[in-house]
């Protein structure tokens, strides 16, 4: 069952080397199993099982700005194609912050970095997904000392709507969405030998395509680009464009998060008619080869909680 924080049950948190990494939302995962062998039927009529090596899930952590700059630090690595592992803590404690539980996870990578999708028209709070590797993990009893959690910073709220986007030579001050932006660590997996367990390690950054849309009426920058990089067939790497997405506080004039996207390219443009006046806009599909991510000032752990 995932770990919900509930202010009226537990807080979730988390560590990083023995350090306060802040509080999640939710976390889930981190369960060790092993595939049942089945062996030839033997003479006695029945097939014997044993247990293949053990592995673990992924621990996901759902969270909001509130981390520690190590925690960030830690994603940011990952952007950049030099992924650390890391040994930590998921800790449950109480409502008066008392450790009652916690899983120690060891030489765990990150594996998977969600940000969520965008909507102009949306009010609801925005959250990372952040999906760790560990190489193997050991529950234990809280320590019952009462823990250092750190508030969030509650004056930058960060809501699904409050985005900025800029390309290269295209008009993205109407854009209305953008979908779900998940990085992944593609692993190569491997027994550990005589300790039973598999440990990965990451082979390479999978990036994902940039899905947006806007009214059809502003966008004609996308359909002059799409003519041009796709029936034209100008898709060289000087006709790739470079772009930045911005997540910001609600008044728009500080950022939470920066994404630079390198290397974009239009594959595809289909007209859409959504809401009940049938409005008529444009959804623009567009390869990216490379992100790099830079952390704003408002995304900062906040003072330790007394």
């Amino acid at each position: 069952m995932p770990l919900k924080a509930s202010h009226a049950v537990e807080n979730l948190g988390l560590e990083l080397d023995g350090m306060n990494a802040g509080t999640a939302k939710s976390v889930e995962g981190g369960t060790a199993s092993a595939d049942v062998v089945a062996e030839k039927l033997g003479p006695d009529g029945i097939v014997r099982k044993h247990l293949a090596g053990v592995k673990y899930e992924d621990i996901t952590v759902i969270c909001g700005t509130g981390m520690s700059k190590g925690f960030f630090e830690w994603l940011t690595s990952s952007f950049d194609r030099k992924p650390s592992p890391r040994d930590g803590a998921v800790v449950r404690a109480d409502v008066n912050l008392v450790e009652y539980a916690r899983l120690n996870f060891y030489h765990g990578y990150i594996s998977e970095i969600g940000f969520p999708g965008l909507d102009v028209a949306s009010r609801d709070a925005a959250f990372l997904t952040v999906k760790i590797s560990p190489e193997y993990t050991r529950r234990v009893t809280g320590q019952k000392g009462k823990l250092p959690f750190a508030r969030p910073n509650l004056k930058k709220r960060w809501l699904r709507s409050n985005f900025r986007l800029q390309i290269d030579g295209l008009d993205c001050t109407r854009v209305t969405k953008i979908d779900a932006i998940t990085m992944r660590q593609i692993p190569t997996e491997y027994p550990v030998g005589e300790l039973r367990d598999y440990e990965n390690a990451p082979r390479y950054l999978d990036v994902p395509n940039l899905a947006v849309t806007l009214p059809e009426s502003f966008a004609e920058s996308f359909h002059a680009w799409h003519e041009d990089f796709v029936i034209k067939g100008n898709s060289g790497v000087n006709s790739e464009k470079h772009g930045t997405l911005e997540y910001m506080v609600p008044d728009l004039r500080e950022v939470h998060f920066r994404l630079t996207l390198h290397n974009l390219g239009i594959f595809k443009l289909t007209s859409l008619l959504s809401g009940p006046a049938n409005v008529r806009s444009v959804r623009a599909e567009i390869y990216c080869e490379q992100i790099s991510f830079q952390l704003g000032a408002t995304a900062v752990l906040g003072p330790a909680a007394g």
